[in-house]
């Protein structure tokens, strides 16, 4: 039999598809005997019975259908014509009946609150809270079955109707319940976070209250007071001006009222009643176990719980060993230069490849690199243990990301921190050989090493080991080859550390030298900057030059260039056909891709595709250096760079030989600048390296996916993207018991929630994201501040670029990015100046904007948000700021 009415003690957690979440929850805390008043809900049954009345939902659900986000006319119109057909409705009489039982055994002379809960409202991945509306104080018969259909009919508001088209949500799936629950009059409420919901610290209470019903606080009309409780005591009272309050009529519906003056200043809930209701959110939480956004009241004395439904905006703490200390945690996305989500397989092979936080497998995944929400957080905890740790690390962070290093300061500071750092031994002696490693090799590349033939040694040894990786690698097959996968790449971040870490450290070292001698001998570093230009054996710089000459063969041939424009992946190569130039094109590009294809935006993701994937990921790039620069022009630049590097180092020397002891500060100065220009132009190689080793890797478990498909185990090669390396050694090896495919699927879903979350430089291990700070610099007024990562002043108009295969710059255009990494060096030459969310001195893109002699400022917050397409904008890579400029700005 259907069942148009559930009382609250009829309903539990598994109700949540006859009641919806607000309902279920109430039924849930109802039976664990929390305080919330009685009530009953109007089941989704009645809400489907009462829609298939109509004749005109199915043409009104297809017009739905065809609606876009952004048609906010059409989809006003729509929804207020569905609204106003639904209130016209007759309710049918069994549901009609049913309603009146309920509400005659739960008592008439009572008000009530009517609420909407939809069946995907308040779930701990969606909340679609607010989107319905709540009528309040509703009192007899008639007012009860109104408010209770147009609640059904506020399923198509228009926030309703948009949040569900811009999720995915389809419109006949989301159902409505309707809870009919006694009003309470409370003299104070509010709403009560079990976590603190700014920094997302989870052990702190974060509690609103002002006087009267909480819809004035739901609604924001008015400030309420803020108090925090940790560990059962108050840290934080924070008292507002509450200037109205909503408060019941004596005939039904509410009222807005000014409070008197000399409440309005009063603390709303006693320190007595604070500390309690923390106690009652507590329970709650552990009820449930997760956090939660509860709605509370205190009426006569008592409180109420008057709803609980999880939040959904913290952002979810790495999954660590929990010993009871307080944990740090750093995100890698930040220090990689690519903050976006990763799939699980691209998270796995990162965590085998971190060589620290193993046990004795190094074919292991790391326990000091964790995921969280889609991204990998670095567990600094016991390394920051070690006293020398302390001092080093907020060093190599700021060139990293000032604000990270800002963060990880401040997280040394506290007590907590500094009352549990016992240094482990093991993590300590492994710090020491790594410390003791990088310094001696750059202790001997500054005094005695030949610089001049460091290039070319990386690069034999480069090509020595990705041979011998693809020798290695096409002997084996299955489980083996998977296993083999795991064994060295569960190396290879070490041998690179130990083998080529050492070059761009020195590189490091000898610049931060240069700038030193520079101020203490000269007085100033102003031409310092331009020993960055054009250094030699750079492998990305290099790229972008092979990408200019590509260009310039491109330029050659118009209608390649035109075909580039409307190039597809699948028939790229075949489509230069018949072109005037395609041939001579084609066989240049094909020779750019041998050597760069495995390269990409966001390489460090296994996942993404590959520029020999997806070609014409390239082609806006080649078009816009054929539409910016003339021929032959990237190597012109790069060679005056050159020679500005080298009329810089001897103007230095020549300075520093008129001062006192010139002779010898001369030759130390000399020696500086040459190890400068001979090593760090190696930076990129590690990189390039691990790049094309990603590369094999995805070559191989592809065809490994090839025959899982083949057997039926996936239904896509790319599903294997969904699985740990583990995960698919035990498939090959058929040890895998669980469902492979349910598995994947939820995984999708996980992974297409994560990409939505913006994931936090650094974090506690309890939830706290930890911002940072940045130094005493401030910048002019209304400017967006950041870190100066490439000297000099430039002002253009302002290119907003998400996804730089998508790009379209043109002449004088500044080129604004959430983060740069070698896949959008190809830019570079049409970019007049940089601006990127992320990053810091050594990041990608700071050091190839250096080399490129370009202003860049690094690390400014939201700048793809805050920056309009078009706008005349000021970019200054000297003191690190963006300022948006007027109209009537001169060049």
């Amino acid at each position: 039999m259907v069942q148009y009415v559930l009382n609250f003690n009829e309903i539990d957690k598994t109700s949540l598809t006859y009641v919806g979440g607000k309902g279920a929850n109430l039924g849930e805390m109802s039976k664990a005997g929390f305080p919330v008043p009685k009530g009953f809900c109007v089941t989704t049954a009645a809400y489907r019975s009462f829609i298939e009345t109509s004749s005109e939902m199915h043409e009104l659900f297809e017009l739905l259908d065809q609606l876009d986000p952004g048609q906010l006319d059409r989809l006003q119109e729509l929804g207020k014509r569905i609204r106003d057909h639904l209130e016209s409705l007759s309710m049918p009489d069994d549901i009609r009946a049913s309603i009146l039982h309920a509400w005659n055994e739960a008592g008439t002379e009572t008000s009530y609150a009517i609420r909407s809960s939809a069946t995907a409202e308040d779930l701990p991945t969606a909340s679609f809270a607010g989107q319905q509306d709540t009528y309040l104080n509703i009192i007899g018969q008639e007012q009860l079955l109104q408010a209770i259909q147009k609640c059904w009919a506020s399923l198509f508001t228009d926030r309703a109707i948009s949040y569900r088209i811009k999720n995915h949500y389809d419109h006949r799936d989301v159902f409505l319940s309707v809870v009919v629950q006694q009003m309470v009059f409370p003299e104070v409420s509010g709403i009560m976070f079990t976590a603190d919901p700014v920094t997302g610290h989870r052990k702190t209470i974060s509690i609103d209250a002002s006087f009267g019903l909480g819809e004035a606080l739901v609604s924001g009309l008015v400030s309420a007071d803020l108090y925090q409780v940790r560990s059962g005591k108050i840290v934080k009272k924070q008292v507002s001006d509450k200037k109205i309050a909503i408060c019941p009529l004596p005939e039904g519906g509410t009222i807005t009222q000014d409070i008197p003056l000399d409440k309005q200043k009063e603390q709303a809930l006693s320190d007595e009643k604070i500390v309690e209701l923390a106690k009652l959110g507590e329970q709650i939480e552990h009820h449930y176990n997760s956090e939660q956004d509860i709605e509370w009241g205190l009426a006569d004395g008592e409180l109420f719980i008057l709803q609980s439904r999880p939040i959904t905006s913290l952002y979810p703490i790495p999954s660590h060993q929990h010993d009871a200390k307080l944990h740090f945690f750093i995100s890698f996305g930040h220090q990689q230069m690519m903050t976006e989500a990763m799939k699980p397989l691209a998270l796995s092979i990162w965590r085998t490849l971190f060589p620290f936080g193993k046990g004795r497998s190094t074919a292991a995944e790391s326990e000091a690199m964790l995921p969280a929400g889609g991204r990998l957080f670095l567990d600094l905890t016991k390394l920051l243990y070690w006293k020398p740790a302390r001092k080093i690390m907020p060093v190599a962070l700021s060139n990293i990301d000032e604000l990270i290093s800002n963060a990880c300061i401040q997280f040394m500071e506290r007590e907590q921190f500094q009352k549990q750092a016992v240094p482990d031994r093991k993590v300590s002696q492994k710090a020491r050989k790594f410390v003791k490693l990088v310094l001696t090799n750059v202790i001997k590349n500054l005094l005695f090493r030949d610089p001049f033939h460091s290039v070319q040694q990386c690069d034999k040894y480069m090509n020595s080991l990705v041979q011998k990786s693809k020798a290695e690698i096409s002997q084996v097959s299955g489980a083996k080859r998977i296993k083999w996968i795991q064994e060295r790449s569960g190396n290879l971040l070490w041998t690179l550390f130990k083998d080529l870490f050492h070059y761009p450290i020195s590189g490091i070292v000898t610049f931060k030298l240069i700038q030193h001698s520079s101020k203490r001998w000269l007085g100033d570093d102003q031409q310092v900057h331009l020993l960055n230009k054009s250094l030699d054996g750079n492998v990305t710089s290099e790229m972008g030059l092979a990408l200019g000459d590509l260009a310039d063969t491109a330029r050659k041939y118009p209608e390649v260039v035109e075909y580039l424009k409307h190039a597809e992946n699948d028939s790229f190569y075949q489509g230069f056909g018949g072109l005037r130039g395609g041939d001579i094109f084609r066989e240049q590009f094909e020779r750019f891709i041998s050597l760069y294809g495995m390269r990409c935006p966001g390489e460090i993701d296994i996942t993404k595709p590959r520029w020999r994937e997806a070609p014409t990921m390239l082609a806006s790039s080649i078009i816009s250096h054929v539409q910016n620069m003339n021929s032959g022009e990237h190597r012109e630049k790069f060679n005056q760079g050159k020679i500005e590097a080298e009329q810089a180092a001897q103007s230095l020397l020549k300075r520093v030989r008129m001062t006192s002891g010139g002779l010898i500060k001369e030759r130390w100065m000399s020696r500086l600048i040459t190890v400068f220009r001979g090593r760090m132009g190696i930076r990129e190689h590690p990189k390039f390296i691990m790049v094309q080793h990603l590369d094999l890797y995805k070559k191989a478990i592809l065809e490994e996916a090839d025959l899982m498909k083949d057997k039926g185990i996936l239904n896509h090669s790319a599903d294997v993207f969904y699985l740990t390396l583990d995960e698919i050694r035990m498939i090959l090896e058929e040890r895998f018991t669980e469902d492979v495919q349910g598995l994947i699927e939820h995984r999708k879903k996980d992974y297409e929630r994560s990409q939505k979350l913006a994931p936090p430089r650094a974090m506690t291990s309890e939830g706290e994201i930890i911002t940072g700070r940045r130094g005493d610099f401030k910048a002019p007024a209304g400017a967006f501040a950041g870190t100066p990562v490439s000297p000099g002043v430039v002002e253009g108009y302002a290119k907003v670029v998400l996804s730089p295969e998508k790009a379209d710059l043109q002449p004088g255009e500044i080129l604004i990015a959430p983060f740069t990494d070698p896949g959008w060096t190809t830019l570079f030459h049409s970019s007049k100046a940089l601006v990127m969310e992320v990053g810091g001195l050594m990041t990608h893109g700071a050091v190839v904007a250096r080399e490129y002699g370009i202003p860049a400022v690094a690390g400014v917050d939201g700048a793809t948000r805050k920056i309009k397409n078009g706008q005349r904008i000021r970019v200054n890579g000297t003191e690190g700021y963006v300022q948006i400029l007027g109209e009537d700005q001169n060049e």
